[in-house]
């Protein structure tokens, strides 16, 4: 299986790396669902991804920077209806995926 790279910005990245956010955002929209998604069987089922992890990028850092990269188990997604000010001030559809395997990597520091 492969990891899923989601680059951040500065903020978010922190955010995640101190514990205060549990999930990253992306828009429900035909890239995102083609990545989170396997394509649909002949009779229209559609089966979520599994990744081995998830890897957070601050920014597009050099291969190997240990401090702008996290490296998180993957704990799975889950569509909601959120209002973001990154989004605009209308609701919109989004993938919540969660980042909450922080503590985890804590306990084991």
């Amino acid at each position: 299986m492969a990891k899923l790279h989601l680059s951040l910005k500065a903020e978010y990245f922190d955010a995640i790396r101190d514990g205060e956010k549990t999930e990253e955002y992306r828009l429900i929209n035909d890239y995102w669902t083609k990545r989170l998604h396997h394509p649909p069987t002949p009779a229209g089922n559609v089966c979520r991804r599994e990744f081995d992890g998830i890897v957070l990028t601050k920014g597009y850092p050099k291969r190997g920077d240990p401090e702008r990269t996290l490296e998180l188990p993957w704990r799975g997604f889950s569509p909601r209806t959120i209002t973001h000010p990154h989004f605009g001030p209308d609701p919109v559809e989004v993938f919540a995926i969660s980042v909450s395997g922080r503590a985890a990597l804590r306990e084991r520091e």
